[in-house]
């Protein structure tokens, strides 16, 4: 393939998806700096590896290598007691991409009460084991589906229901919610 085709390629395949990119890299560092290295780093092997791409769910793709070059990227920059948490920003971005935002027409109460909300259940993200959360992060916020999921983890489907539903249950029980 010619390196004109190949950058083709790349922008139909890559370049859509950078922004779920950022908010999976931003869930698994816990900062827009660290993600948007690690998003740089996992492009530059998005663009090696464009020519070996076979097809398939493009946005799957990408998070996978963004998934493993963050956890690379990690080990390399980070203590191992270094726990990754969310930006509060993330959640705020990710509900404006798709549609919905904080509801600040209802007057200030009703806004500060949301943000509150917001920060709770950032925090309950974040307080999550790290299989719990990653796979929660996955499947309800950047809406891969559970197959996708699988593997991009490398297990089994089952493992994937039983961890996003753990997840859920422990986010029900620290927000004060029945699971």
């Amino acid at each position: 393939m010619s390196e004109r085709a190949l950058a083709e390629r790349f922008n139909q395949v890559v370049l859509p998806h950078l922004g779920d990119a950022l908010a999976l890299a931003r869930w698994l560092t816990g900062n827009a700096a660290d993600a948007e290295d690690v998003v740089q780093d996992a492009c530059i092997k998005a663009h090696a590896g464009i020519s070996g791409y076979a097809g398939g769910n493009a946005r799957a793709w990408l998070l996978t290598i963004v998934r493993n070059t963050s956890y690379t990227w990690m080990a390399r920059n980070r203590p191992r007691a270094m726990m990754a948490v969310g930006d509060l920003g993330d959640l705020d971005d990710m509900a404006a991409a798709h549609g919905s935002s904080l509801p600040e027409e209802d007057g200030p109460e009703a806004s500060l009460i949301a943000r509150a909300d917001t920060a709770a259940l950032e925090a309950a993200i974040a307080a999550l084991p790290q299989p719990f959360r990653e796979t929660l992060v996955l499947r309800d916020i950047n809406g891969l589906s559970y197959r996708e999921i699988a593997a991009m983890l490398d297990v089994p489907m089952g493992t994937v229901m039983s961890r996003l539903a753990r997840a859920r249950g422990l986010l029900a029980s620290e927000l004060g919610r029945a699971p």
